[in-house]
């Protein structure tokens, strides 16, 4: 069971998905623009928030920006725009998961599980343990993440993808095996998802190159430490 948000302008999707998700266990709250959402997570306990971009009185991109700036909460973008511009443009403003309507009830869920079972992951508490690739340091108790002594503040799924890699510096993963293990196997066909997120970490450790999340051309992705053969 989770406490979610359902942030959409359309009340009839707000009656659909308060019933769908509460029949299946669920605590739902709505809310229908940009700023009760707002109000509605600094003012509740909230797990996850499911955002439509297309509210009245805010960009939905904006409302993501904050949520993540301000709130520690996943959040699953709802759009009827399933341009790959627009979800590099929400995954880019911090968004944990993308879904195109229309969409199934089925499909939601499963989004929703794997997000909360993600963010449980990353924030469960143990004894302190790094990882080091070369310039990056990966503090995996306090989901810290610093490149060259800078700090990288990224989502929760961002930080599972770089840290799957950093757990095996110079080994060649294929797209299909980095899907599964941090998607889930329902995602091993889902490539565009991880060209987004690759294109988005390349960018926060200043590596657009691709000189240290490297590209192994018809295969997958591996992190190569500076000086490793």
């Amino acid at each position: 069971m989770a406490r979610i948000l359902v942030v959409d302008d359309d009340p009839a999707l707000l009656r659909v998905l308060s019933m769908g998700l509460g029949a299946r266990g669920h605590v739902v709250t709505t809310a229908a623009d940009g700023q009760r959402a707002m109000l509605a997570v600094g003012s509740s306990a909230i797990d996850i928030v499911v955002l439509d971009l297309g509210l009245p009185d805010v960009d939905g991109l904006e409302v993501c920006r904050q949520l993540r700036k301000h709130y520690d909460v996943p959040v699953i973008v709802l759009s009827a725009d399933s341009s790959e511009s627009r979800k590099v443009a929400a995954l880019d403003g911090g968004a944990d998961d993308y879904i195109t309507k229309p969409f199934g009830m089925a499909e939601l869920e499963a989004r929703l599980r794997l997000a909360a079972r993600h963010w449980s992951q990353q924030h469960e508490v143990g004894e302190s343990t790094l990882l080091v690739v070369g310039p990056l340091t990966i503090d995996l108790d306090r989901h810290h993440v610093e490149m060259a002594g800078e700090q990288v503040d990224l989502t929760p799924r961002e930080f599972e993808l770089l840290t799957f890699l950093a757990r095996h510096p110079g080994k060649v993963f294929t797209h299909r095996t980095i899907l599964a293990e941090v998607w889930g196997p329902a995602y091993e066909r889902e490539a565009h998802y991880l060209r987004v997120y690759v294109h988005r970490l390349r960018r926060l450790l200043h590596d657009e190159s691709g000189a240290f999340l490297h590209t192994a051309p018809g295969i997958g992705y591996t992190l190569v430490a500076p000086g490793a053969d």
